[in-house]
């Protein structure tokens, strides 16, 4: 079984999280600059066997897509064609950065952590993980 491997696509940075094998842990990995997310990516998927890409999908609160879409749907062109044997399935992904920084102040990290925004972004892919893994 391999593991899942969930993006937080951002146009600077972009979030990752990732299952364990068995695919019952959703845990944050990293954060990496946008323009090295696919070299990023097949350096993972050549040491790590993954077999689904969850990628947020933004949406407003009447459900329509998010402005930020426009930048995404590129992306998923280029995922697909560079990993064409791995599926992709998208994740509503509302929310996750008020609730990543919600998680941050909860588990007591100061003023000047809750402000590392790649930090922010890991922890949204985690809970976009994390809330697909709920819905299996």
């Amino acid at each position: 079984m391999g593991r899942i491997l969930a993006i937080d696509y951002g146009m600077k940075r972009t979030g990752i999280a990732v299952t364990d094998e068995l695919q019952i842990i959703a845990s944050g990995l990293t954060t990496v600059p946008t323009k090295e997310l696919i070299s990023f990516l097949k350096d993972y998927t050549a040491k790590e066997a993954v077999e689904l890409f969850l990628v947020g999908e933004p949406k407003q609160m009447d459900n329509t897509a998010s402005e930020s879409e426009v930048l995404i749907v590129p992306f998923l062109a280029k995922l697909e064609k560079q990993f064409p044997k791995i599926p992709v399935k998208r994740v509503d992904e509302r929310f996750t950065s008020k609730m990543a920084f919600q998680t941050m102040i909860d588990s007591g990290l100061r003023k000047k952590q809750r402000k590392n925004k790649a930090l922010i972004d890991e922890i949204s892919a985690t809970l976009i993980l994390q809330s697909y893994l709920y819905s299996k």
